[in-house]
């Protein structure tokens, strides 16, 4: 390979973090500054691409498969075959990379960690740097954390018992504003992607793996082409054969639901599999029809469970459509934390996860995802039951299963309206999530579940669209603006009364209350809370 040309001058903008010097070294911001000035401009052109297609569905309120890569839905290919770290994935853990979580993932007894740079992770420029240094200590086994509050002691189990980590970097939207080339911010994606692969991607082969990650937010093949693009470069730059980068995309977008096949074919030699989000899919299904009128009008987020028929047709096209190729199929999250002081309440909960993962199990998912360990052995024991000895279910290809293109977004097909108290939920959630990652918190216990950001974008995009679709409640009353600021008011004056003057004074719970209505109310939908959050968020 040719030598790379001059990269861009890489200027880092913060105050120094103890040991950064470790991650930010000439050579890897060198790496990430050869991404930009390569990749940049596509990532750009992709971006505003994503505003026209939204701007089509506007108009036309409909989605179809493709008819110009008819050919590749009809062909006869398969991805890579999976290496073995990640052949078998019947539990996976998500969570942030402090130190802490980064242990505790490791050693849950999950096949794979999760390692989240992205939703769960609010991207203050400590997260960003000392998380991938957290990554690094890990692989090289000197990593360890003692709780300053209970002087409890965490370290890592042997090799052989630890989770097999798949990165999550975040999505192409998010730009790092600490670190610049030729006066352009970074991409959040190829800082984080670029920091970890440079660091850790001879590392982790040298451990039996490789560099593994899961892709975020993607919304067509030609961004899921990007990536290949990019792990191809990268393989080259740093002298490891190409196919050793393995990638499973999140299909968390409407429109990639309708290009499956195509994500997969344009990453064949870097594909992993397929994950099926909730909460994102969701915010994504308001955001692209939020003016299509009452029959994309969504009820309360928690009465959209993965057995609504649109939900179902989604699912069921993503494992058919993985295992045709080849890959592995992966669904939801449980978001359930298990209670230290209410047996029964973990009772109910730990059912419901039960009756979650027996379903995912059997519908052929080849695993699933938890947010807490002490879920880990739910979720084990349905996929146990159903897998034994094997490693996945591909060859379960699901040639039953035929989705036509108006069944994935075939909402008025849930018999369930929002609600009342379904709006007082969305505020008051909203509102403590965007509390907490204004303080640099990304995944937030929120009444006895495991939040992250999709949480706040599901919860104020449905404030938004049932305001703008004039709902009318159970109660008789409808979904306003002024109703949302009343209720966001008295949830201000609950948690002022909750925490105590000092302690409310001390949080960001007036910016947050500001923040969601904002991002709620403006009759200019924001594509993505994080955007304006971002320019607010400390450090």
């Amino acid at each position: 390979m040719s030598a790379p040309a001059p990269s861009p001058l890489a200027i880092v903008d913060a105050e120094p973090l103890p040991r950064q010097d470790e991650v930010l070294t000439e050579a890897a911001l060198t790496f990430v500054a050869e991404l930009h000035r390569r990749f940049a401009p596509r990532r750009a052109e992709l971006l505003a691409r994503r505003a026209e297609r939204r701007a089509e569905i506007a108009r036309t309120s409909t989605l179809d498969f493709l008819p110009d890569t008819a050919q590749v839905r009809e062909g006869d290919w398969k991805v890579a075959p999976a290496p073995a770290a990640l052949n078998d994935r019947r539990v996976e853990i998500t969570g942030p990379t402090d130190r802490k979580m980064t242990i505790n993932a490791l050693n849950s007894g999950a096949r794979v960690w999760l390692a989240d740079f992205e939703d769960a992770s609010a991207p203050t420029w400590e997260n960003v740097v000392l998380g991938q240094l957290n990554l690094i200590d890990a692989y090289e086994r000197r990593i360890d954390f003692t709780d300053p509050r209970t002087g409890k002691e965490y370290a890592l189990k042997p090799a052989d018992e630890l989770a097999t980590v798949v990165m999550r970097p975040r999505g192409w939207h998010l730009q790092e504003r600490h670190l610049s080339f030729e006066g352009a911010p970074a991409s959040g994606s190829l800082v984080d992607f670029g920091l970890y692969f440079f660091h850790n991607a001879q590392r982790l082969i040298g451990l039996g793996k490789g560099p593994y990650f899961y892709l975020p937010k993607t919304e067509s093949h030609l961004e899921a082409r990007l990536w290949n693009d990019i792990f191809v470069f990268a393989q080259d730059y740093v002298g490891i054969p190409q196919g050793t980068v393995r990638a499973t995309v999140l299909i968390e977008t409407i429109t990639a639901a309708y290009e499956m096949d195509e994500i997969l074919y344009e990453l064949r030699d870097h594909a992993a599999g397929l994950n099926a989000g909730r909460w994102d899919y969701l915010f994504s299904i308001v955001k692209n029809f939020r003016d299509g009128g009452e029959k994309f009008v969504l009820p309360d987020r928690n009465a959209v469970t993965m057995t609504a028929p649109f939900m179902r047709a989604y699912t069921e096209l993503l494992v058919r459509t993985c295992h045709k190729r080849g890959a592995h199929a992966i669904g939801g999250m449980a978001a359930f934390i298990p209670s230290r002081k209410d047996a029964e309440v973990n009772k109910v909960a730990f059912a419901k996860v039960k009756a979650d993962k027996d379903r995912e199990a059997g519908d052929g998912f080849d695993g699933s995802w938890v947010a807490h360990p002490d879920l880990v052995p739910i979720a084990m024991a349905s996929f146990d039951a159903v897998l034994g000895e094997k490693p996945n279910q591909k060859d379960r290809l699901r040639e039953d299963v035929s989705v036509a293109p108006g069944e994935l977004i075939a909402i008025d097909s849930l018999d369930a309206k929002p609600t009342y108290e379904g709006l007082r939920n969305a505020v008051q959630v909203g509102i403590r999530y965007i509390e907490a990652w204004l303080r640099g918190l990304g995944a937030v216990g929120i009444f006895g579940l495991m939040e992250d950001a999709a949480t706040a974008e599901i919860s104020r995009s449905q404030v938004w669209q049932w305001i703008n679709a004039g709902v009318v409640f159970e109660n008789g009353e409808t979904a306003t603006a002024e109703l949302t600021r009343k209720l966001a008011a008295e949830e201000l004056a609950a948690l002022r009364a909750e925490a105590g003057e000092e302690a409310f004074a001390a949080g960001k719970w007036q910016q947050a209350h500001d923040l969601f209505l904002q991002v709620s109310l403006d009759a200019d939908y924001a594509d993505f809370l994080t955007l304006p959050a971002y320019d607010q968020l400390a450090g």
